[in-house]
């Protein structure tokens, strides 16, 4: 019969007494992040509801409208869920609150009472009647400071006299000042060197520029001159050479303004450079034979224009 009696009552959702008193009731627990404020201080108050598995709170009877206080204004709130390893869930709510009144000696969190539910598979919250009531505590925050205003005043010091410094702490502050020479000075030949640098810096980019600048009018000129007589490819010759062992002397550091096609050779052989001593040696060979060569040695105008080209390419590093 109580067998029967106990399926009846499974198949109509009837809890025995048994059951319901196995459910342990919600553990709250409340606190303020601070004990004091000032005006326009924030303050926070949270509530930590702790419900068993298959309970349940109403989060709506803690809601922000819900929370009454006394000389404060709620500025917002917020609520996080959680669950740990044994299946209960932490229901966590921060009330951030401040005040901007200066006639209340303390301000007050009302309590308030959050109703729980015990869940039932395929049963809906808004269904299920309310299994019992959890109070939160209340809070009480003073204004301006936590000390009484009836506190007696203490002396901050006795009548005994203030005893000396050792001999260390005494003169600290001498040693002080000469490990910071002694710091500086490292550091004042770091920041000289690095100036230094920097102005070596600032004058090789300018030298870099106005060799630039220089080569781009060098084979300009090259480019403007006219092979149309003998007199002016003898001319082109000139130019030709002088661009030619300029550039050779400028990236290879090979005296060439004053050797002739056959020395700059042999020097360029013997140096690491990048110049290409056969096509330079042969243009300047070229060059000094048209100079000083006889009348009809003088190259044509299309030869000149070659050399010409041949100069160009040279300067340019191709």
């Amino acid at each position: 019969m109580i067998r029967r009696v106990l399926i009846l009552s499974v198949i109509l959702g009837v809890s025995t007494p048994a059951l319901s008193q196995s459910t342990p009731p919600v553990q709250v627990r409340s606190g303020v992040d601070r004990t004091a404020v000032w005006v326009g201080d924030r303050v926070t108050f949270w509530v930590d509801l702790v419900c068993p598995p298959n309970v349940d709170v109403l989060l709506d009877d803690v809601s922000k409208e819900k929370l009454r206080t006394t000389g404060m204004e709620v500025v917002s709130s917020d609520v996080t869920s959680a669950t740990d390893e044994t299946g209960r869930t932490i229901q966590h709510l921060r009330y951030v609150l401040t005040t901007y009144r200066i006639d209340a000696p303390a301000m007050t969190v009302e309590p308030m009472t959050v109703r729980y539910y015990a869940r039932r598979p395929g049963q809906r919250l808004q269904d299920t009647a309310p299994a019992g009531e959890a109070q939160v505590p209340g809070a009480v925050i003073a204004f301006r400071s936590t000390l009484p205003e009836t506190q007696p005043v203490f002396a901050i010091r006795d009548a005994r006299e203030a005893q000396g410094r050792a001999w260390f702490f005494a003169h600290a502050q001498q040693f002080g000042l000469a490990a910071l020479v002694l710091t500086l000075a490292p550091a004042a030949v770091i920041i000289a060197d690095a100036l230094r640098r920097r102005a070596h810096a600032r004058v090789a980019k300018r030298s870099k520029r106005r060799a630039r600048m220089d080569h781009r009018a060098r084979v300009e000129q090259l480019r403007s001159l006219d092979v149309a007589t003998e007199e002016d490819r003898r001319r082109a010759y000139d130019e030709i050479a002088a661009a030619v062992r300029e550039h050779v002397a400028s990236h290879s550091h090979v005296p060439a303004e004053a050797m002739t096609a056959a020395e700059v050779s042999d020097a360029l052989a013997s140096s690491s450079g990048r110049i290409p001593r056969e096509s330079v040696t042969s243009l300047l060979a070229a060059c000094d034979a048209a100079r000083y060569g006889p009348p009809e040695s003088v190259p044509s105008p299309e030869a000149c224009r070659d050399a010409l080209s041949t100069a160009e390419q040279l300067l340019a590093g191709r």
